[in-house]
This record gives structure tokens, C-alpha cells and sequence, in this order.
């Protein structure tokens, strides 16, 4: 497989993570519409996606600096 540039990798990673936090939106809205027991999982995978966010976040920082 081609390796990336600098520049496509952050490019890409900076995508993923606006397509990933506006899912972690819709995900947060979905769960007020339906029932307690799904609405408590769906917060868990919600805040499950936060975390994961939030490290594609402080990678993306880190390349930042580098490049």
C-alpha cells in the first residue's frame, strides 16, 4: 500500500474526527428518543466516543507541532 504524506495523514485524521464528533452528536440526540435501558447504553457509547475523540484530538495536536 502508498504511504501517506504528512500532510494526507493529518488531513485524514482531521476529517475522522469531525465525521466521528458530529456522530457522537447524533448518537446523544437518538438517545433522548428512545427507551431508558437503550437511551443508557447509547449515553455509554456517546461518552465511549468522547474518550476516543478526544485522543484522535491531542494525536492531532501533537502531529500539529511536528510538522
Amino acid at each position: 500500500s502508498r504511504r501517506s504524506s504528512p500532510e494526507e495523514t493529518l488531513a485524514l485524521l482531521t476529517y475522522m474526527l469531525s465525521h466521528n464528533e458530529h456522530h457522537t452528536e447524533e448518537l446523544h440526540d437518538i438517545a433522548h428518543m428512545v427507551p431508558a435501558d437503550a437511551a443508557e447504553l447509547l449515553h455509554g457509547a456517546v461518552a465511549d466516543y468522547a474518550r476516543g475523540n478526544e485522543k484522535l484530538g491531542q494525536a492531532l495536536k501533537l502531529l500539529n507541532k511536528e510538522g
